[in-house]
């Protein structure tokens, strides 16, 4: 197992490339929209979610992300743009100590705590690149002042205080319990022994007014899918908090309950995408359900990521590559997929029309669907304008992907993905290396190696995470195996100068279920699109006893083309599931990853 597992200084890694692109398709598209994040702090001025909605979460979560974004890329117009927004935000600040966008007479009720949860997420987030020490110091008693004022209205009952599990109406009040994660945050900052309190109160209560879901985990009798209360968003969202609490306090039972849970999730409810929920965003045995059709949306973005990031604070903890390999596979298909690079106005459910394009698409369908089919938790703002939550969310997740490509450990460095870039790290003899890496994974099976630097003779010390589903790692032409208690092959780098080559083999994989048959290369889901090929996607295929594929040369936006040779001797085209059905607003606009066997 490794040790100390964090994140390079900024300073230390350059990450260009695929996942460089697309993030600054999201800085650009998104994050650096002005008038918007004046648009997030309008309802806490004027207290516009009296009607009971969640415009609250918006600035919280885009806040994380983008505060994760500038750690990846450091962009001083954007931290510009991000220092007025939180400054903003502090200024909506009561006398009280209360952000709200609820007014008091409504105040813990609806989706209150949970915007309130989000305040304290984004500003936490913010704190972490925040470079003037006194504005953090302004940070940290704000976020204070909006927490005590919580905790002197919400707790037992017996002491005067409404209790967390009866603050809102929706989801068995898990939205309200997921305060712990940032409760717990705070604390580590300022160590006051109330929130900490706080935090076992909430964990006292089970998460959940309807059931008891660190019990329910424990137990490990039931799979998510048949709890009380099935939100995969807020479950998994609580989850994270009771990690939260586990790193603090060590505490194993806690992080029992969490990989309970999260293997489950793998057993019955995560999809060929890497996503869960197939009936809206609620876990429902998706595993199963997802080669059903579907006419209302499914896979929710917000869940994706909150999965990624679940599975990134699991790796921290407990340094398997299991849950590195979960967050390769629903970045590169599910999140990636969602974003809206055609710029394609889209649908919103609620009021039935359509909207302007924004950064994300909210749900990923599987078999025969189109994309665009809503805007997920989607608000309109009393001076003009509308978001939605998935829109809000999608950034953390596209930040997370290059933050996680390469990590530091006691043990050393950990390369969880071929990419383009550089990295600077120790040698064995204690000097600064430069490791220059070439790859355009997941395009392509080689990654280019060279150390600079250092004395004669001297090595930097990689753990290469084998990506999905490779075979025949080797270093150099000679094989090089996988160590077993980590699932990393250990490659001792030369600090020669020379290019080095790490290079493995991907295969088409073929996985059947309810007389349809779906297609994997690695980490990639293969999709057929309507507007790519020449064949009715709904229409049953004959598969070979041997299946045989010749790879194409991608087209524009494609990591991967290929061609199926059927039994008929027709090809079908199968290309990355990202790419598939992107321009949703044209007639073909249909993609299926489930694909009909003939009888």
């Amino acid at each position: 197992m490794f040790h100390d597992i964090h994140f390079l200084e900024p300073s230390d890694i350059k990450v260009e490339g695929t996942m460089l692109e697309k993030l600054l398709f999201v800085i650009e598209d998104q994050l650096k929209d002005v008038s918007m994040w004046k648009k997030f702090a309008e309802p806490f001025k004027t207290k516009e979610d009296r009607d009971s909605f969640w415009r609250g979460e918006f600035f919280g979560k885009q806040m994380r992300g983008a505060s994760l974004a500038y750690r990846v890329r450091q962009d001083e117009e954007l931290y510009s743009i991000l220092t007025e927004a939180a400054k903003d935000m502090l200024s909506t600040q009561e006398g009280n100590g209360r952000i709200s966008t609820y007014p008091i007479e409504n105040e813990f009720s609806g989706w209150d705590m949970w915007c309130r949860k989000y305040v304290l997420t984004g500003l936490l987030h913010y704190y972490d690149i925040w470079k003037d020490n006194a504005l953090k110091e302004e940070i940290i008693a704000a976020l204070q002042r909006h927490l005590d004022y919580i905790l002197a209205h919400i707790g037992k009952k017996e002491e005067g205080k409404k209790e967390i599990t009866e603050t809102s109406s929706w989801w068995g009040c898990v939205n309200s319990c997921t305060i712990l994660e940032p409760t717990l945050a705070l604390y580590r900052l300022t160590h006051e022994e109330r929130y900490m309190g706080f935090a076992k109160y909430i964990i006292g209560t089970g998460g959940c007014h309807d059931c008891n879901l660190i019990e329910l985990a424990l137990h490990n009798k039931l799979y998510p899918y048949q709890y009380p209360v099935t939100k995969a968003y807020e479950m998994m969202s609580f989850y994270e908090g009771l990690l939260a609490y586990y790193e603090i306090t060590g505490e194993k039972k806690y992080l029992e309950c969490v990989t309970n849970f999260i293997e489950n999730v793998v057993l019955t409810d995560l999809t060929a995408i890497g996503c869960s929920g197939c009936t809206h965003e609620l876990f429902d045995h998706s595993s199963i359900m997802q080669t059903k059709p579907h006419e209302n949306i499914m896979q929710e973005t917000c869940v994706a990521v909150t999965w990624m990031r679940l599975s990134a604070r699991l790796f921290f903890l407990t340094g398997e590559a299991k849950y590195l390999d979960r967050i390769e596979k629903s970045g590169f298909n599910d999140l990636y997929g969602s974003l809206n690079t055609e710029h394609q106005e889209q649908h919103n459910l609620f009021t039935k029309k359509i909207v302007k394009a924004m950064t994300f698409d909210s749900y990923s369908p599987l078999y025969d669907k189109e994309r665009g089919q809503g805007v997920g938790g989607y608000l309109e703002f009393k001076t003009g304008g509308h978001y939605g939550c998935c829109v809000a969310i999608g950034a953390c997740g596209v930040a997370l992907m290059p933050l996680m490509a390469a990590l530091i450990a006691k043990e050393g460095l950990i390369l969880s993905l071929p990419f383009q870039g550089e990295i600077k790290a120790k040698g064995n003899k204690g000097s600064l290396i430069l490791l220059k890496l070439a790859s355009d994974y997941p395009t392509s099976q080689t990654l280019s190696l060279e150390a600079l630097g250092g004395e004669e003779g001297e090595e930097v010390l990689l753990y290469f995470r084998k990506p999905i589903d490779a075979t025949d790692l080797k270093f150099d032409g000679k094989a090089i195996d996988i160590e077993k208690e980590k699932g990393f092959a250990v490659i001792s780098l030369k600090c020669d100068g020379k290019k080095h080559r790490l290079s493995f083999e991907r295969f088409l994989r073929v996985s059947y279920l309810d007389g349809k048959a779906s297609f994997s290369y690695g980490s990639l889901t293969l999709a057929g699109d309507e507007a790519k090929s020449d064949i009715d996607l709904a229409s049953p295929i004959d598969l070979p006893k041997k299946t045989i594929c010749k790879l194409l040369s991608p087209e524009k936006g494609e990591y991967v083309r290929l061609a199926l040779t059927l039994e008929d001797g027709k090809e079908l085209l199968l290309t990355d599931y990202e790419s598939c059905g992107k321009k949703w607003n044209e007639k073909k606009n249909k993609i299926t990853v489930w694909f009909n066997l003939l009888a």
